[in-house]
């Protein structure tokens, strides 16, 4: 069950990555050519938000029965900094931080009258929840924890 989880949570990181391009990338083209709130651009936003809310369910469930997580719990053994942390502190607190951000920008651009403002909001919001993605994402590269782009079933 937790290998398949951990698959995955792999795969809806880059739905969710690409959603949220998307999202981006068809908001500011929108705002840059005054065009008017479409029902896609709704149901982009709309699909964006339950990506991360899915995305978010799937990585809490993972917190909870991570063997990395439980192991250092119990066994840091004084470390200050282990890879291990970064799951425990880091990754987690800026995932529930980026998904909070998406959901606060969908709501708002929701509830907005005019167009412009729809628009605006989803860019603002959204590129601030991809920036904290970028970094609490354990790339290959990351200095901090590293894992592979692709996890398989």
């Amino acid at each position: 069950m937790y290998i398949f989880l951990l698959s995955l949570h792999s795969l809806f990181r880059w739905l969710l990555l690409g959603s949220l391009l998307c999202s981006i990338i068809f908001s500011y083209r929108s705002l840059l050519r005054q065009s008017v709130f479409t029902p896609i651009a709704d149901r982009l936003r709309h699909w964006t938000a339950t990506i991360a809310h899915i995305q978010l369910l799937i990585g809490m469930t993972l917190y909870f029965q991570s063997p990395i997580v439980m192991f250092e719990m119990f066994e840091s053994n004084g470390r200050l900094w282990t890879e291990h942390n970064f799951y425990r502190y880091v990754h987690i607190s800026l995932m529930i931080s980026a998904v909070v951000m998406i959901t606060i920008g969908s709501a708002k651009a929701k509830r907005r009258a005019d167009d412009q403002a729809k628009y605006r909001t989803i860019l603002r919001w959204f590129i601030l929840a991809l920036l904290i993605i970028f970094f609490a994402i354990p790339w290959p590269f990351s200095p901090f924890a590293s894992r592979p782009l692709f996890r398989h079933f």
